[in-house]
């Protein structure tokens, strides 16, 4: 309903109510009712469902899937509201946000996941503990926690193909797990719109612990991600989303800590905002790909501490023929990481279009990389390289007649480990071409093999600024610091 009301001037209005209390009372409650008529809030949108009131008990045993999904539809169907998780561990399969509805998690609440595989759908993507598709202005509030108990799930998940209970397509033999997509996730959000996750604690998944495709308006704050239960738990996965802002986290993941992908060719990642975050991840802390088919676009990355982090600290990749352009990074802090910067364009799909990887900025960056592996803490490691290697230096690199375009580099300082030992293995610069171009091969800072330099390597790029490089290497090592081929418009 929308309420026309013709208000007299500020004079008159004030003569007007101050003589009678009731008045006043009436008048206010006049404002108030035009301002909800004017902006479109339903008068229900602070309603609270509680979801013991629909017959949820904590007691971790008992499955309230059902009962907590009613409390959802009746708080949709009602034009929104609050439905609160209250203190205690309420175990439950999928449940499935809608329109206008706040799961609010109240301190010490733990929706705990099943670990029954049967207890657990999907809409049209990937099954999840939470989903949402097609939604529109949905929120995930509090203080509380969201454990997916995942590898007891994902061990019960690999249990039923040995009883002929999943088919063998579904499952991955080299890897002797079952595939990524029937590995429930903990939040799934499709098409959705005004997303708000913040306050709660989000734990061990099964699979990625929360991805969010072809959303718009997403706001992630002050939330916790912490699983380090089984393989594939990257920690954000962000696909083909539109104004999307990612602040004041703390990610622990077994394997990418905040990871943009693109999915699809017709669409991109754009007006992306990451910032003031700390990372731990046993692969890559920012992730750009692998999956980048459509691409990524304005993105800024500020303010962000890497730590005990496997691979790379910044990794921006378009190989699928995406676009990747209009990045800025600044300001990244990184101690005991495998990688500090990795910029690859690659050509994966043989048969498409190369991508292209153009106008990044990155400035205020401090990693110190060391000898041994990071992560060597981690319950789910990253995979060990099949041979033998010096420490790889940071590198970006294009293809042949397809380059990286406009690259500033500012204020970089890496400490490496040294320890270079040409005993092992050594690309000398008479033989720079003996470095492969792997142009379809899954995008990694050691996909070359072997590197000709420590610090820098540097191929295929067109227009590239450096400036107040600082690099140092604490032990000897036998390769130059820096390598440039085939590098055109270069400025130090």
């Amino acid at each position: 309903m929308k309420a026309k009301i013709k208000l007299k001037s500020s004079s008159t209005t004030a003569s007007k109510y101050s003589t009678n209390y009731f008045s006043t009372f009436y008048f206010i409650l006049l404002v108030i009712f035009l301002l909800i008529s004017l902006t479109g809030v339903s008068l229900t949108a602070n309603k609270e469902f509680n979801v013991t009131d629909y017959g949820a008990i904590a007691n971790s045993k008992t499955l309230n899937s059902n009962q907590i999904q009613k409390a959802i539809d009746i708080a949709h169907n009602s034009g929104g509201g609050k439905v609160v998780i209250p203190k205690g561990k309420f175990l439950t399969g999928s449940i499935i946000l809608k329109s206008n509805v706040e799961l609010h998690l109240q301190k010490d609440a733990v929706l705990l996941g099943s670990t029954n595989p049967y207890d657990y759908k999907g809409i049209s993507r990937w099954k999840s503990l939470v989903l949402a598709e097609n939604q529109n202005n949905v929120s995930i509030t509090g203080k509380g926690r969201i454990d997916g108990q995942g590898r007891a799930l994902a061990l019960n998940v690999d249990s039923l193909f040995y009883v002929g209970e999943l088919d063998s397509n579904y499952y991955n033999f080299k890897r002797k797990r079952p595939n990524e997509y029937m590995r429930p996730q903990l939040l799934e959000f499709v098409n959705c719109s005004k997303i708000k996750i913040t306050g709660v604690t989000i734990k061990d998944a099964s699979c990625w612990v929360q991805s969010y495709e072809k959303c718009r308006e997403l706001v992630i704050d002050s939330i916790t991600v912490d699983s380090d239960a089984y393989w594939n738990n990257d920690g954000i996965d962000i696909i083909d989303c539109k104004n999307v802002s990612i602040t004041n986290s703390f990610v622990n993941s077994a394997d990418d800590g905040i990871c943009l992908k693109s999915e699809n060719p017709e669409t991109f990642n754009d007006s992306i905002y990451i910032a003031n975050c700390t990372v731990r991840s046993s692969a890559s802390a920012i992730k750009f790909g692998t999956s980048s088919k459509g691409g990524f676009k304005n993105v800024k990355i500020e303010n962000i501490k890497v730590y005990d982090t496997f691979r790379s600290a910044i990794a921006l990749e378009s190989v699928d023929g995406g676009i990747l352009e209009n990045i800025e990074v600044n300001n990244i802090f990184a101690v005991n990481t495998g990688n500090a910067i990795f910029i690859k364009l690659g050509h994966r799909n043989k048969d498409g279009k190369v991508g292209t990887l153009k106008n990044i900025h990155i400035s205020n960056v401090r990693v110190q990389i060391p000898f041994e592996a990071p992560d060597l803490e981690y319950e789910i490691r990253g995979p060990q390289l099949e041979f033998f290697h010096n420490p790889f230096p940071a590198s970006i690199t294009g293809l042949p007649g397809h380059f990286v375009e406009n690259v500033v580099l500012e204020n970089i300082d890496i400490v490496y480990p040294g320890r270079g030992n040409n005993g092992l293995a050594i690309i000398p610069l008479n033989r720079l071409n003996d470095v492969p171009e792997s142009e379809n091969e899954y995008p990694e800072f050691h996909m070359f093999g072997e590197l000709p330099a420590w610090a820098f390597y540097v191929r295929h790029v067109k227009g590239l600024t450096m400036k107040n490089i600082y690099v140092r290497a604490e032990a000897a090592d036998y390769r130059p610091a820096f390598v440039f081929d085939d590098v055109n418009d270069l400025k130090l």
